[in-house]
């Protein structure tokens, strides 16, 4: 398999680490480690993968700073973890760059699959259409090629999840979206074990860009709801 797609995954649990390593390695992915927060840093420096597994809890420095420091040297998608189930450490993670979170317990086949998911997003980030006009509906501006958002003329910083989402209902506005559909569109997970997080997702993108943007239709999913 030629340009074989590289991963860190930066997890203080070697039983843990491993697994992943395994399952990312047969799905045909190289794998490094590292098990805590200064060596995740340096193992980012010396290796330059193309995605980092992220664990939020790590001796040395945490997760999180793990993470501001590899995005400060160089750009790459971010996968965190967290054994803590609490919000605010989630929009913490997504605000200090990465790019999709996953709560233990997970399983292994999700995880490949947001993996999968994040890599095919990384290739199409900038694909937009030479000369394609931004979507605009109501005060919401998305634009495609330079993957910028605007609300009343006020840019937001969206990661590229939370990009692909909102660009997804801006082209169908007021059309409701299942989330399987959604799932099975941004994420590329053919099942609806993980609808929990486009609801997290898109509690993400109400807080940054307004509680009155997303409707949620209760039972089904979420159409984008924008006066103008």
């Amino acid at each position: 398999m030629g340009n074989r797609r590289r991963v860190l995954v930066v997890e203080d649990e070697h039983t843990i680490a491993e697994s992943i390593a395994a399952r990312l390695r047969a799905e045909g992915y190289d794998v490094d480690l590292a098990h805590d927060g200064p060596a995740g840093v340096d193992a980012a420096e010396r290796t330059r993968p193309d995605l980092v597994v992220l664990d939020v809890m790590l001796p040395g420095f945490d997760g999180l700073e793990v993470c501001r420091r590899v995005q400060a040297r160089r750009p790459v998608p971010v996968l965190m973890l967290t054994a803590r189930d609490d919000e605010t450490d989630l929009l913490v993670g997504l605000g200090v760059g990465a790019d999709d979170y996953m709560t233990k317990p997970f399983s292994p086949r999700e995880l490949v699959a947001r993996v999968h998911a994040l890599l095919r997003r990384v290739e199409r980030a900038g694909q937009g259409e030479p000369g394609q006009a931004p979507t605009v509906v109501g005060d919401l501006e998305v634009d495609a090629v330079q993957r910028r958002v605007r609300r009343a003329g006020v840019e937001a910083h969206l990661t590229p999840i939370e990009f692909d989402l909102l660009a997804y209902l801006a082209a169908r506005p007021r059309a409701v979206q299942p989330r399987e559909r959604l799932l099975a569109e941004i994420w590329g997970w053919g099942d609806a074990a993980g609808t929990r997080t486009v609801d997290s997702h898109v509690k993400a993108l109400r807080r940054k860009l307004g509680p009155d943007l997303i409707r949620t239709v209760h039972g089904v999913g979420y159409a984008l709801e924008v006066a103008g």
